[in-house]
């Protein structure tokens, strides 16, 4: 029977693929994807599945389910203390569960990802997006990338400078059918004291200013609950986590489209003069609150950043509220959003 993509899906859409291989190994992942590229056959690589949507028919061609283990960290060695060696280098497989590595790298008083907890997928996809929360992004302690060029067929290098990361985006993202990733090097500090605080719902959350440091598991405890109060971490009897995430990204704009939107829409310094908004304080104040929709899609009820899956949704269903949100929103404010999850089969356009 052929594997659903929906089984396999935080949004819990997408209908079936026609071969499916399970890479438990980074040899039998490169091999999957060499084998498949030779015959000429279109190739899917799937992780945590959490910032998807995928097609009603599926995927025609192999699906490569990325499952490889394994984490491993030495101290980085000399002689002149802990910020001149850069603390502790940890290479992690792309196929490790994300949050559960976060968990990880806390309960080894690890310090640089804490403020990432609870954000579902794997390893492999961060650098991808640039995965980010809380004041916290996956460039800030990215060592390098050990991807699979499936151009050149052979292993490929990245340091974090050669990644190319911004906001939400990498060269990986850029060049999606390129390079296949196999692992990742986090370069941590030791601790037991958080990395600065930046964001001030989480400072205030910890009872501490931003820009000064807490307790290493507090910060970690603190965003789970943050992310739970807005339905973002996983629970399978909880709609409202039934979602690909955040739909869209925070629009970048430039100081005139800024300029144009309401004195109390959100403002952040983006750099190179421009501006960063709220997509969620954009689509709620554009007539598309908690809820919004019709069973089985409708706008999480806990957060608007999120469209979710009621039971029984189809991605065509997702598609149209997605493309009401960013049109409405566009109408409204002149700014049109981003969408941010990887389209399989689909499109807004």
């Amino acid at each position: 029977m052929a594997e659903l993509l929906a089984d396999h899906t935080t949004l819990r859409v997408g209908g079936p693929a026609r071969r499916w291989v399970e890479a438990d190994t980074e040899q039998a992942l490169i091999s999957a994807v060499a084998d498949a590229d030779a015959a000429g056959e279109p190739v899917l690589l799937l992780s945590g599945g959490s910032n998807m949507v995928v097609s009603d028919d599926g995927f025609d061609g192999v699906v490569v389910h990325v499952a490889t283990r394994g984490i491993g960290g030495q101290v980085a060695s000399c002689d002149l203390g802990e910020a001149a060696c850069g603390g502790i280098m940890v290479d992690v497989a792309a196929g490790e569960n994300w949050s559960a590595f976060v968990d990880w790298t806390v309960a080894s008083e690890l310090v640089g990802v804490e403020a990432l907890a609870g954000i579902p997928g794997t390893v492999g996809s961060t650098p991808i997006q640039n995965v980010g929360a809380y004041g916290q992004d996956v460039s800030q302690t990215l060592w390098h990338v050990r991807t699979w060029d499936r151009r050149t067929r052979s292993p490929k290098l990245f340091s974090n400078a050669d990644c190319a990361f911004g906001y939400r985006s990498s060269r990986f993202k850029a060049e999606p059918d390129r390079y296949v990733v196999l692992g990742v090097t986090f370069q941590l500090t030791q601790g037991t004291r958080s990395s600065k605080v930046r964001y001030a719902e989480l400072a205030n959350r910890v009872g501490v200013e931003v820009g000064h440091k807490a307790n290493l598991a507090a910060v970690r405890d603190a965003v789970l609950a943050l992310r739970r109060g807005k339905g973002m971490v996983l629970d399978a009897e909880d709609h409202d986590t039934w979602s690909a995430g955040s739909f869209f990204t925070n629009p970048v704009v430039t100081p005139e489209v800024a300029a144009a939107l309401p004195p109390e829409a959100p403002r952040f310094d983006a750099g190179g003069g421009l501006v960063k908004s709220s997509a969620a304080w954009l689509i709620d104040h554009a007539g598309f609150g908690k809820g919004y929709g019709v069973a089985p899609v409708t706008l999480s009820t806990k957060h608007a950043l999120a469209i979710t899956n009621r039971g029984g949704a189809r991605a065509d269903e997702v598609i149209a509220l997605a493309r009401e949100i960013r049109d409405g929103v566009e109408a409204k404010w002149g700014v049109r959003l981003v969408p941010e999850p990887v389209f399989v089969g689909v499109s807004l356009d």
